[in-house]
């Protein structure tokens, strides 16, 4: 077999392996842009970190462009400008959507974070030292914010300052643990044993709370089911007879009467919302 032959078959598979390499270098620097954009939603459910400037200007380009292209693709242009305009603000609630998440897995915390300090101080360890074993004996994120105390008591920060921080980020939740720990460094006493009865105190509010949530879930529900009603009412009469929508909003008063029935709905959810909401433990 002469050598023109195999050069050609070489040649060919040479640019089919060209090819598949382009396209996986093409595969991992979309990934990889897709996991930067994403990056400060994540960090802001993982560390409850606030977006930088910089981040929050990317997430609103992403948010725009996403939006409009999905208004445009479902029901035209006009559509998607109409629900571009919202894009700026979509970011900033998933980011604070995200954030109120952590500060609400660190409330739920608190009781394990109370009973490991007062573990690791029976073991003989100094307050200081109790919050870094802490840290590594949770997860989550109090696993998070007693690494962060942990690294500022290391670097020479005060225990006070050290404690507000926690207590900034964490909710009321810390305010006994900090107010204990602080009481005791100044007057004694047993902090093993007040570390532990308030672990036990908070898991008895966290339960009063679940129990709440519970008893009200239902009518809840009902509550936003109701709300809801008339909005799928009125997306049903546009399916059956379409144009429904705009003989209404070619009449002035009914255009005014169903923006006021809107707005009167909306007031309805929110109030149900305040209403329905539990308060933290």
């Amino acid at each position: 077999m002469s050598a023109a032959p195999l050069a050609a078959l070489a040649a060919a598979f040479g640019v089919l392996a060209l090819w598949e390499l382009l396209a996986a270098a093409e595969r991992l620097v979309r990934a990889d842009a897709l996991r930067a954009l994403v990056a400060p939603l994540a960090r802001a459910r993982r560390t409850g970190a606030e977006p930088s400037a910089a981040e929050r200007r990317r997430l609103a380009i992403v948010a725009t462009l996403v939006l409009a292209a999905a208004g445009w693709l479902v029901a035209g242009p006009l559509a998607g400008a109409a629900l571009a305009t919202g894009a700026p603000w979509l970011p900033r609630a998933l980011v604070r959507r995200r954030r109120e998440r952590y500060r609400a897995e660190l409330e739920r915390a608190a009781p394990a974070v109370a009973r490991a300090v007062a573990d690791a101080l029976a073991a003989g360890h100094a307050i200081s030292r109790a919050l870094g074993e802490a840290a590594r004996s949770l997860d989550g994120a109090a696993a998070v914010e007693l690494a962060a105390v942990e690294r500022g008591l290391a670097l020479g920060r005060p225990l006070e300052d050290a404690l507000a921080a926690l207590q900034a980020r964490a909710g009321r939740a810390y305010d006994t643990l900090a107010a204990a720990i602080l009481l005791q460094r100044d007057a004694g006493g047993d902090l093993v044993g007040l570390l532990r009865e308030l672990a036990r105190a908070h898991e008895a509010a966290v339960r009063c709370a679940d129990d709440a949530r519970a008893a009200t879930a239902q009518a809840r529900f009902t509550g936003v089911v109701v709300g809801l009603l008339p909005a799928g009412a009125a997306a049903l009469a546009e399916l059956a007879s379409p144009g429904a929508l705009a003989s209404v909003a070619r009449s002035p008063l009914s255009l005014w009467l169903a923006a006021f029935a809107g707005f009167l709905q909306l007031v309805g959810l929110l109030a149900i919302r305040r209403l329905g909401r539990v308060g933290a433990p």
